[in-house]
């Protein structure tokens, strides 16, 4: 069965993760994805590790570039960039993270590329646009400290902290992919390409969200509430008699179910936790209270009795541990691919489609590798 973007070719000349990661979504979905590499070098995250695979190979870079060939081109030379404006000059797509002034000295822009490619959909990555901000680096740390992510994430006020992955990049990479798409269709209905722009800032300012809101529409600056949300009480970490147990409250109904079963059955009438807005506002006074309960019994106790009455709630995963979950619920979050003899196991993409299903027709590929 033939994938959603079956016929579409796409000449990448991304590298680390928000354009690869966008590059193998498209892939997942059918494309043909003919990834440039510097010869020898290749991507820089191939030699970002450890952990390494038992081949060897850079796990950071197996994340990302599945369903692609890889072709070496030396840029700096004039063999090499008539190779790249070929294959620029016939792909549906074009996708690189150059800084402007790069793309331009190499004639990927999309004033050459288009020239010679009208109906092109052409979409470039930036750290923080193609404007003022050109010339900044974009990596996904800078990012979430400049535009915010870390002042909202930590255990503490004064204790900034990143997220435990590139979030930024991922989220990013999503956007270009949603861009893409939208082009794709524009392109369908009138025949007509197009240049796309996202930029890691924007993105990580869009996915915000009502951090953001809270900010553009109320005027109020969110700061640091360790794993307490800022506008929903209970929905945080709570401490079991063995470790710790995640509880999101999200209404006035499910709070009554959670006193409940915790045995603390007089709370929701007390005018201080009746509704969402007073439990924010006695947030301290109500966590002592529901910490003392939670300190009687196990995690696995309360998960099991909070999902029964129909409390969300669960355990804190590790990474293994989140896997063995999706497991047993039919997930199937690991697929695997067989390339010469050899099984690679990947994360499985997350979307299901019904008519087009994604397809793992590759492992990643090595430098220069065109299967």
């Amino acid at each position: 069965m033939a994938g959603a973007l079956d016929g579409i070719v796409v000449a990448d000349f991304t590298r680390v993760l928000a354009g690869p990661y966008s590059t193998m979504l498209l892939g997942d979905m059918g494309a043909e994805v003919i990834k440039v590499e510097r010869p020898e070098v290749g991507d820089d995250t191939r030699h970002w590790g450890p952990p390494f695979d038992p081949a060897g190979r850079a796990t950071y870079f197996e994340a990302i570039n599945r369903n692609k060939t890889s072709v070496a081109i030396d840029m700096t030379s004039a063999d090499g960039l008539a190779q790249a404006h070929e294959l620029a000059a016939r792909a549906d797509i074009v996708m690189h993270n150059f800084p402007p002034a790069t793309a331009k000295k190499f004639g990927v822009d999309y004033q050459s590329v288009s020239a010679a490619n009208p109906t092109v959909i052409y979409a470039q990555i930036t750290g923080f646009g193609s404007g003022l901000g050109a010339a900044m680096p974009g990596y996904d740390l800078l990012v979430q400290a400049m535009g915010g992510l870390m002042s909202v994430t930590g255990p503490a006020p004064g204790e900034p902290t990143k997220v435990g992955v590139a979030l930024v990049d991922v989220i990013t990479g999503m956007h270009a992919t949603i861009g893409v798409l939208a082009a794709l269709q524009h392109r369908t209905v009138t025949g007509e390409g197009q240049s796309i722009e996202v930029n890691l800032l924007s993105s990580l300012l869009s996915a915000l969200v009502n951090q953001a809101s809270s900010f553009v529409s109320g005027a109020v600056v969110p700061g640091i509430l360790g794993n307490a949300h800022p506008s929903i009480s209970p929905y945080e970490v709570y401490q079991a008699s063995d470790r710790p147990i995640v509880i999101a409250v999200g209404n006035d109904g499910q709070f009554a179910k959670l006193c409940e079963v915790l045995g603390l059955p007089e709370i929701p009438s007390d005018d201080r936790f009746s509704t969402n807005s007073s439990r924010v506002a006695n947030r301290e006074s109500l966590n002592t209270q529901l910490l003392a309960a939670f300190g009687s019994n196990t995690a696995d106790h309360w998960w099991k009795a909070l999902t029964e009455a129909g409390v969300p709630s669960g355990p804190i995963n590790s990474i293994d541990q989140a896997f063995a979950f999706a497991q047993s619920l039919d997930l199937h979050p690991i697929i695997e691919i067989e390339n010469d003899g050899q099984v690679r196991r990947q994360v499985a993409n997350p979307i299901t489609f019904s008519k087009t299903p994604v397809e793992y027709r590759s492992a990643p590929p090595a430098i220069g590798e065109q299967l």
